[in-house]
């Protein structure tokens, strides 16, 4: 019988988070903007929101640093997570591809966002923080925020996004259960919520909105820690205990991928998943092409402008030279909420302007329709945000068949969609559509975007 499984030993849980600025050839990432000064954010300005190990992992330029031993203690919990070859899917297909993906859905709360969550609220806690408030899209984040703060002691208030807050209550259950608040945003609870609601009363929000409604909230209580899900490089650093593992895994098959393949949002997952890969590439391994998948209605990457742009909407935060839709940019209310993000990491934004990432756009119904396929026949379920890497994953394998070329390609799989069954009744029911975002909407978002000299 071919081996389907390939796990690691609790020993293997990686001693160390990578950073892929070390590889990266050309100039030093662009730095964050303070705004008000026009200046690169400084780490005293940087202090205000972050404790210091993470500023250090934020800017550092360190190829490694080190885990604490109480993070991996908790990452033991369900690290190392499994990969899986998906021979059944390769059947079904009729493709002389390999298809594996890595299983972040084994993880307490369904997802790959406790990577981050953890130490976040370690490195929080350690500087006296007694709570943690944050954002979140379709609620992956704010549950992996809410069993972070449960883990340390900590109290944890999200800001959901209001579609997805409708969409998908039992994440909103989860949150609650682990000891969270969970509030809709936009909400009346902070000045940009009630100036978005004044402007639309139907609004059904935006991680942009979100963010800037937790850092309002964060700006006036001393006792919270702001923490993220995405985007920032030390959150993406984090992540990348899932592609080290699956380094190693793809050893344990004899077998090394041709393609990776991400969901692409604010950039975590895929950055976790494809990082160590690309670096290893970078300092002369094996070359790898790596696919990050986003959804037509966000399209960040492959409709966005590589422009100094604000991550909140209310623009509380300072400027990243990243991809952006402009921050005012509001997205169609598609099921994969964890992917509705106006402005994608700035490593990754680096990584696709270096032509080491390829970003492809796709529907969120033949996403769908990927995850209907690949449950039937792999049996596990995927997050509508994981649909657009199957679907890629898919495309890539039958390409393989008409080629009459077998590839080896690797796809994180990054959550289970069983909080999101709502999506798939409308996908059988006929009633979900393809929701992309119109040039009008881009043009107008765009225009939001500030005029900043280069750095």
């Amino acid at each position: 019988m071919p081996r389907t499984k390939f796990s690691l030993a609790e020993a293997d849980i990686p001693t160390h988070w990578y950073n892929i600025a070390a590889d990266l050839p050309g100039p030093p990432l662009a730095p964050a903007i303070n705004a008000d000064t026009g200046k690169p954010l400084t780490r005293s300005e940087m202090a205000r929101t972050m404790p210091e190990p993470l500023i250090d992992q934020e800017v550092g330029t360190d190829r490694t640093y080190e885990i604490p031993e109480q993070v991996r203690e908790l990452y033991a919990l369900w690290r190392p997570s499994p990969l899986f070859r998906a021979h059944r899917l390769e059947r079904a297909l009729d493709t002389p591809a390999r298809i594996y993906y890595k299983y972040e859905g084994v993880a307490p709360t369904g997802s790959h966002k406790p990577n981050t969550g953890i130490p976040q609220a370690y490195y929080n806690k350690l500087v006296g923080k007694v709570g943690l408030v944050t954002e979140t899209g379709a609620g992956q984040w704010g549950s992996a925020t809410a069993l972070s703060a449960s883990f340390f002691g900590m109290t944890a208030k999200i800001y959901m996004v209001k579609v997805s807050y409708r969409q998908k209550p039992y994440r909103r259950s989860l949150m609650e259960t682990y000891g969270a608040v969970c509030v809709p945003s936009p909400s009346p609870e902070t000045a940009v919520g009630r100036a978005v609601l004044a402007g639309d009363p139907d609004s059904p929000g935006s991680l942009g909105i979100a963010t800037s409604e937790a850092l309002e909230a964060f700006a006036q209580d001393s006792s919270l820690g702001y923490v993220l899900g995405s985007g920032a490089n030390h959150v993406l650093l984090h992540q990348t205990v899932i592609g080290q593992e699956a380094v190693r895994q793809m050893e344990l098959a004899e077998d090394y991928p041709d393609i990776v393949v991400g969901c692409a949002g604010g950039g975590s997952n895929l950055a976790g998943l494809a990082f160590p890969f690309l670096g290893a590439m970078l300092r002369g391994g094996t070359p790898v092409r790596v696919i990050a998948a986003e959804p037509a209605a966000c399209p960040t990457l492959t409709k966005g402008s590589i422009v100094y742009d604000y991550a909140d909407t209310g623009r509380l935060g300072p400027l990243f030279r990243m991809h952006s839709l402009g921050h005012e940019f509001v997205p169609p209310p598609v099921h994969a909420g964890g992917l509705r993000a106006h402005g994608i990491a700035p490593l990754v934004s680096r990584a696709v302007e270096d032509e080491l990432i390829e970003p492809v756009a796709v529907g969120q119904v033949a996403c769908l329709k990927a995850g209907v396929t690949f449950a039937r026949a792999e049996g596990v379920l995927p997050a509508p945000e994981s649909t657009h890497a199957v679907r890629v994953a898919i495309d890539e394998a039958v390409r393989c068949r008409e080629e009459g070329v077998s590839r080896a390609i690797l796809f994180g799989l990054s959550g289970h969609g069983h909080f999101d069954l709502a999506a798939y009744d409308s996908y059988f029911a006929g009633e979900l559509t393809e929701a992309e975002a119109d040039d009008r909407t881009l043009d107008r978002a765009a225009a939001s975007i500030p005029q900043v000299a280069a750095v």
